[in-house]
């Protein structure tokens, strides 16, 4: 009998379970976060400000420097990064689909130029990329998303146009295109239907790793607005005080990590499901 390669399942249901928990519960914190605190998070009440964490049920989180309510803060600033995360890839994947669809299917004089820019933004430093688009145009909502789609719609375009090459030589494809099928119709009903396992995959996976870009622009100064609660807005304003109040920083930071870590547990969940020949063995 030949041996099994495939994942044990008890590995797929542990993996697929805490990366669905983690994600789902994280998602309804923020999405409900209005109903969960009426108070919003930007109720100031300074004779409250620095107030430990789980010393009241009131603030089971502490208060931040203002006085404000860190388990309210965390659940309110987690739409905007859940906002740029998910509102980045969908854009990416748009751009990035039509051009590595046009791209692998048409090849010559297209395929090359596009390829070859993709190759020098591929080749260009995320930071610098970033540190020249905020200087031109401004740091904001907007402008953060609107730089993770530039600098991510090339993975998807190479990803897709890598595909299309193949598939644009098999049967089905030639059979279509030998009963006079538009090429519009082969790219839409017969290739593209082809590609969403991979980049579905891959939108799970920039997803996370949208987020910790959020994060990390916002901390620096140079993405989302100060004044709007985000992840990585809280983590810059407790960085001063980690030593005297802990609590304004680890807890955004937590939310942070398990956010992508569920996204993570189920990106490779859905890779194993959607690609059967490449499972591991454990």
């Amino acid at each position: 009998m030949a041996a099994k390669t495939s994942r044990p399942s008890r590995y797929w249901n542990l993996e697929f379970l805490l990366g669905a928990l983690l994600t789902l519960v994280i998602c309804l914190a923020v999405l409900f976060s209005d109903m969960l605190f009426p108070g919003g998070a930007d109720k100031i009440d300074l004779m409250a400000r620095l107030a430990k964490p789980f010393a009241s049920a009131a603030h089971p989180f502490g208060t931040d420097p203002l006085g404000r309510d860190v388990m309210a803060r965390v659940a309110a600033g987690g739409k905007i990064s859940l906002l740029v995360g998910v509102t980045s890839v969908l854009g990416a994947v748009v751009l990035g689909l039509l051009v590595g669809l046009v791209a692998g299917y048409y090849r010559g004089f297209w395929d090359m130029l596009v390829m070859r820019f993709a190759d020098i933004q591929l080749a260009m430093p995320f930071i610098l990329l970033a540190i020249t688009f905020i200087a031109i145009v401004g740091g904001s909502l907007t402008n953060t998303i609107i730089l993770l789609i530039v600098s991510q719609w090339v993975q998807y375009a190479r990803l897709v146009r890598g595909s299309v090459l193949t598939l644009r030589e098999r049967e089905f494809v030639l059979s279509a295109r030998a009963i006079g099928v538009k090429d519009w119709r082969i790219i839409f009903q017969h290739l593209l239907p082809n590609l969403v396992g991979p980049v579905i995959v891959l939108m799970t996976l920039n997803v996370a790793n949208n987020i910790l870009l959020e994060s990390s622009l916002t901390f620096l100064g140079m993405g989302v607005d100060p004044t709007i609660p985000s992840w990585g807005g809280m983590l810059a304003d407790g960085r001063t005080y980690l030593q005297t109040a802990w609590w304004v920083s680890v807890f955004p930071g937590l939310a942070i990590l398990l956010t992508v870590l569920g996204l993570n547990l189920l990106g490779d969940w859905l890779r194993d499901s959607l690609d059967p020949t490449g499972r591991t063995s454990r």
